[in-house]
């Protein structure tokens, strides 16, 4: 059977021309102005058995209803596309547009903190203006960009050929701090004389795919690093991050034409800071999480909290892909077998105990009493965020048990491509490609819904935010069996192959 593969590239913008909510913090931000534009990328690639689409999204996260709208968009307009063989992800920068549905704004933890109100309290939106888009603008605006992004992609595939590879930069480390009381805090500031550890390990490695044309000249490249885009995440500014940095330094060399696929590996306690060598913000930052003692000037990185850092961050990524690449041109493939399952995997939600539900209870009804003013706004929000997201889970427990994911397996070649729709802890995303029969795996986090964090056993007894029960809707045990689920059809599709 011919297996010569065929890829197709498309890049859309996705920065907005008038004033939009930025997602990604619980105080409310308005962007001013656009430091580098956001984009919706995608790649099509197809042989003679199977296809997959991944289109990546400067975006803070990809809920369910955005992917179905883009499905339905796309249906009709793309032959013989599978609309389920789509994968939609975010690269999880905190400086783009917030398009969640009005109904689902800020969860249920809003909706049960308003019921704890009385009746004479409002709820204050501190930014309100007709000239921001709205949510419901912001959501047709990307379904219309993204479907573009595949349809142009889809319908342009050409004969391609590829080579997979490996690389390494130090993005990603640990933002979660554990002291001696083994209690752990998200940004902890390890300069206290308790600190003993950090929570969790990092992943200094680069998934890579070259792809060519049929003169083996460069199209486009694939990396998957497992560090979020957040270095600017408390900026009022529209900004791709450290990625958009990296596909500038990328097409200096390569030339203007070259595609970058952004891809976030398991990364839900990752963060491109060190902890250690702590270097604080030059600019102010709304962030009562990060505040520190310790005002050493380390001889370390630049900020990472600013762009200087973020451009640091994006030439150490830039510089390793270019030196890669010299190797990688070496063993370019014309043919991949293609296999692609999808997946339904119900996983059990994350409970709430009773002695949980009425300490949340307690503290509500206390911050209510305490209230000096009859309105309440996204200072006492973010404040009652734990507590009324635990009641909501309490409240949600009650008539339902589990909740179900959208996940992709892909079998390319030799490499393996998955993906899940949460902030997934490292351990998970180690143990997956530690135990996978690939030759490498390529994990996509906050891809094809918004599930939230999805933390260790470990980072639940330590506790904190992205740990929470009001962090994420399932906790260890979803972990475990959406990893089991994962390694099993690696298995089922490479072991397909010996018989």
């Amino acid at each position: 059977m011919n297996n010569t593969i065929k890829a197709g590239w498309y890049e859309n913008s996705i920065t907005p021309n008038k004033k939009v909510m930025l997602a990604g913090q619980f105080y409310e931000r308005v962007s001013e102005y656009v430091e580098t534009d956001i984009t919706v990328t995608a790649i099509a690639v197809s042989s003679s058995q199977n296809h997959f689409v991944i289109c990546s999204c400067d975006l803070l996260y990809i809920e369910d209803y955005l992917v179905d709208s883009v499905r339905k968009k796309i249906t009709g307009r793309c032959e013989g596309l599978n609309p389920l063989n789509i994968v939609i992800n975010a690269t999880h920068t905190h400086t783009s547009i917030d398009y969640q549905r009005k109904e689902n704004k800020d969860g249920s933890a809003l909706n049960i903190l308003k019921k704890y109100m009385p009746e004479d309290f409002s709820y204050i939106e501190k930014a309100k203006d007709d000239t921001i888009m709205s949510n419901n603008e912001a959501e047709e605006f990307l379904t219309d960009k993204i479907s573009q992004a595949i349809i142009e992609a889809w319908n342009n595939k050409k004969t391609a050929s590829f080579s997979n590879a490996f690389g390494r930069a130090p993005i990603g480390m640990c933002r979660r701090v554990v002291y001696e009381d083994s209690t752990g805090l998200m940004w902890g500031d390890t300069s206290r004389a308790d600190f003993e550890s950090l929570e969790g390990g990092n992943d200094s490695g680069i998934e890579l795919i070259y792809f060519f044309d049929e003169k083996r000249n460069l199209t486009g490249i694939v990396a998957n690093l497992a560090c979020p885009s957040q270095i600017l995440e408390h900026r009022s500014f529209i900004s791709s991050d450290y990625w958009g940095k990296v596909k500038i330094l990328l097409r200096e060399k390569f030339g203007k034409d070259i595609y970058l696929l952004s891809l976030c590996s398991a990364a839900g306690d990752q963060c491109p800071r060190d902890l250690i060598r702590w270097v604080a913000p030059v600019s102010p930052i709304d962030e009562p999480n990060i505040t520190r003692k310790d005002n050493i000037n380390r001889i370390a990185d630049p900020s990472m909290f600013e762009i200087e850092g973020c451009w640091k961050a994006a030439k150490r990524i830039a510089n390793e892909i270019i030196d890669v690449y010299e190797d990688a041109k070496k063993s370019i493939k014309d043919e991949a077998v293609i296999k692609h399952e999808y997946i339904n995997l119900r996983l059990p939600i994350r409970r709430a105990s009773q002695e949980e539900y009425e300490n949340a209870t307690y503290i509500i009804d206390q911050f209510v009493k305490n209230k000096k003013i009859k309105s309440f706004d996204f200072n006492d929000k973010a404040k009652m965020h734990v507590h009324a997201g635990t009641i909501a889970r309490y409240i949600y427990q009650h008539k339902q048990s589990d909740y179900e994911i959208e996940m992709h397996v892909i079998k390319f070649s030799d490499l393996a491509i998955v993906t899940n729709p949460f902030e997934l802890f490292l351990d998970y995303g180690n143990i997956i490609k530690a135990r996978s029969m690939a030759s490498q795996t390529f994990i996509i986090q906050l891809a094809c819904g918004c599930g939230s964090y999805l933390p260790t056993k470990k980072a639940e007894e330590h506790g904190h935010y992205s740990a929470y029960i009001s962090s994420g809707i399932t906790g260890h045990e979803g972990g475990k069996k959406l990893v089991e689920t994962t390694l099993s059809i690696i298995e089922k599709l490479w072991g397909s192959e010996n018989k």
